[in-house]
């Protein structure tokens, strides 16, 4: 079997997408699992994760629905105020539903990231997943890395994913020191044995123009990111997602299947590509996989 573990699904609705600008029309539209499934099965992609794309507490029910209804989409990454007084209330509820396996906040666009990092609601939030066998997506940006190492060792309880391989600032790659600091903070990451990271997302990191607008250099540097995470994670703590649709905004979904799907192939054994697809996912996730679709 083989998973993407991150996928958005949306009612499009402007004002809950104030990141989809005008520049993005092929996002400013309805989205659901059925979409993407011809381009799936081409890709011989069974399964899909569905991770948060508007923080609001009606975006976890909203995903959950949608998954009660297909059962190709195995789990659900939602969205909660961490620091809420009604958390526990909240998850007692949502755990209810087999689909809930996590939480994300966009901690990305936060205006003090170590403020919130280091906020102790914040942390007990965090923490009260991971009690409850909850994963958390971490969502950050390459220069931020270093501001949730603290944060990311403290939260031990449970695993943590990384989503979009720390998003490597690919735009400006050719630049001095660039990659090389983005290599050392997931290195210093990738030492902590809780956490999972996501090859994912890295095409919209590029200095996309259109779809289908990359370069031969947009390829090999997101290659090379993948090749760092292999070396700093191992293939045990590595797994595939498209980001999909946003990451139509560059490629199409068969162009980010392929290229995953060449590279794995290319670097891992077959029992660590089964891992990559879907065992690690399965772990982190604590997903129950289905023997069919």
């Amino acid at each position: 079997m083989k998973i993407d573990t991150h996928q958005h699904y949306w009612r499009y609705q402007p004002q809950d997408f104030g990141w989809i600008s005008d520049g993005m029309p092929v996002l400013q539209r309805d989205y659901a699992p059925a979409d993407c499934q011809a381009a799936m099965q081409t890709a011989g992609i069974t399964a899909s994760m569905a991770v948060q794309a508007r923080s609001m507490e009606q975006e976890t029910d909203f995903l959950l629905q949608l998954a009660s209804q297909n059962p190709s989409v195995l789990g659900v990454v939602g969205w909660t105020d961490l620091r809420a007084a009604q958390l526990q209330e909240r998850l007692e509820r949502w755990t209810q539903h087999p689909a809930l396996r996590g939480f994300r906040h966009i901690v990305q666009d936060e205006p003090d990231v170590p403020g919130l990092l280091n906020d102790a609601a914040f942390q007990r939030g965090v923490a009260q997943l991971q009690r409850r066998a909850l994963s958390y997506d971490v969502l950050l940006f390459g220069h931020q890395l270093p501001d949730a190492q603290a944060f990311c060792a403290r939260q031990d309880g449970h695993w943590l994913v990384l989503d979009h391989v720390g998003k490597p600032a690919l735009r400006d790659w050719a630049q001095p020191d660039v990659a090389s600091r983005w290599r050392k903070h997931l290195r210093a990451l990738a030492q902590l044995p809780h956490l999972m990271c996501k090859l994912s997302g890295l095409v919209t990191e590029t200095a996309w123009s259109s779809a289908g607008a990359l370069t031969a250099q947009d390829h090999a540097a997101i290659r090379q990111c993948c090749d760092d995470a292999l070396e700093a994670f191992g293939p045990q703590r590595l797994m595939f997602g498209s980001d999909w649709p946003v990451c139509q905004l560059a490629a199409p979904y068969a162009r980010v299947a392929d290229s995953a799907l060449e590279w794995a192939a290319s670097r891992l054994s077959a029992s660590e590509q089964d891992a990559f697809w879907s065992g690690n996912a399965a772990r982190a996730y604590g997903l129950t996989l289905p023997t069919s679709l």
